[in-house]
């Protein structure tokens, strides 16, 4: 099956484009000078696209100050109001997250299609778990994943029976295995691009455990094609979440890849603090490399081999390695400082995200 790329502003999606990083403000979106700044923030952190919630029209006029300003595209979050996917168009918005099976029939699905042709304004299906049509919510004889299958398609059917087909999907389910089991099943069926993530995931802790998983399963099998980290915290975690999915995964690298060791009965040092002060000193770099942070000169040198620049550390010194070979020997006060310099040595530069 030929799969079809949209582009949400610049950002390509799908078909081989590269997997991209979504997050969602959390500002009122009526708030044009909140909402722009946590935009900046997001685009700083490394958000490519960005969703906003358009819960009447007081948002939905607010949505063209805030596109003539915005550093990234928007995507307009509608439920039910078809008149404000229409506002949110003439405003030029750059896509739309929108279920046509509950904005009023066949109508004003059609009126949504014609400005969306019009506009070429992509479309995103997002169906969630937790808010299925009351029918299926009552069909006994479908497992959760088929039901959830089953509404998607019957949203895409609109939409395409109104010749239109810049369309992306999302499956979203609190549930871990259910959201996998959900994309692997619509990724046999349609052509469209995946928005991938596992929805309502939980504060930090567990909602990184949870979106890791269900997001880099997927991923590890080639299916998805942006995502979205959903997490009850700042959005910026989220997109500092997303990035090191993709680091992990070797698909895409921002800044630093961080290495460090466990501790050991042979760590003589506060490895904790030293690893956390390594990646507070270089999290921001914009450079694609590995940093390795290790425990002792035993284990240090090899398990950081194929890490650009390491650290070891040892009873009132420590040991900085590049490309797994000793550089020097220092004493501990003055490790990060010389650490840094070793760096800027072999970058030329350092250059930092703001």
């Amino acid at each position: 099956m030929e799969k079809i790329q949209i582009k949400i502003g610049d950002v390509k999606i799908g078909a081989g484009a590269p997997v991209s990083v979504q997050s969602m403000t959390n500002t009122k979106t009526d708030d044009v000078e909140g909402t722009l700044r946590q935009i900046n923030e997001l685009k700083e952190a490394g958000c490519e696209i960005v969703r906003l919630a358009v819960l009447n029209k007081d948002c939905a006029q607010k949505i063209k100050d805030i596109k003539n300003k915005s550093l990234l595209p928007i995507v307009a979050d509608i439920h039910f109001d078809y008149r404000l996917a229409l506002e949110c168009m003439n405003s030029g918005v750059d896509a739309l997250r929108l279920n046509p099976g509950n904005i009023g029939g066949m109508e004003h699905v059609r009126k949504v299609v014609d400005m969306a042709k019009k506009t070429q304004t992509p479309i995103r299906i997002g169906v969630n778990a937790g808010s299925l049509e009351r029918e299926l919510q009552a069909d006994k004889t479908l497992k959760l994943e088929e039901k959830m299958v089953k509404s998607a398609m019957s949203h895409i059917k609109m939409l395409e029976d109104c010749d239109f087909n810049l369309i992306k999907v999302s499956l979203k389910s609190s549930d871990v295995m259910t959201t996998i089991k959900a994309y692997r099943l619509i990724n046999e069926l349609i052509p469209y691009p995946l928005h991938v993530g596992v929805t309502e995931a939980g504060t930090l802790r567990g909602g990184l455990i949870k979106s890791s998983i269900g997001i880099g399963t997927l991923l590890a099998e080639g299916i998805g094609d942006t995502i979205r980290v959903s997490l009850t915290e700042n959005p910026i975690e989220e997109v500092y979440a997303a990035w090191d999915i993709l680091k992990a995964l070797k698909m895409r690298q921002r800044g630093v890849n961080f290495v460090s060791c466990p501790t050991c009965g042979r760590t003589k040092i506060d490895l904790i603090g030293l690893a956390k002060k390594v990646e507070e000193r270089f999290k921001n770099l914009d450079a694609p490399i590995t940093i390795a942070t290790m425990g002792c000169p035993v284990n240090g040198p090899n398990e950081a081999r194929d890490a650009d620049f390491g650290i070891a550390g040892a009873i009132g010194e420590g040991y900085i390695f590049k490309k797994g070979e000793l550089i020097k020997k220092v004493p501990q006060e003055v490790l990060l400082d010389e650490f840094e310099k070793v760096i800027k040595e072999g970058l030329g530069e350092l250059k930092f995200f703001k």
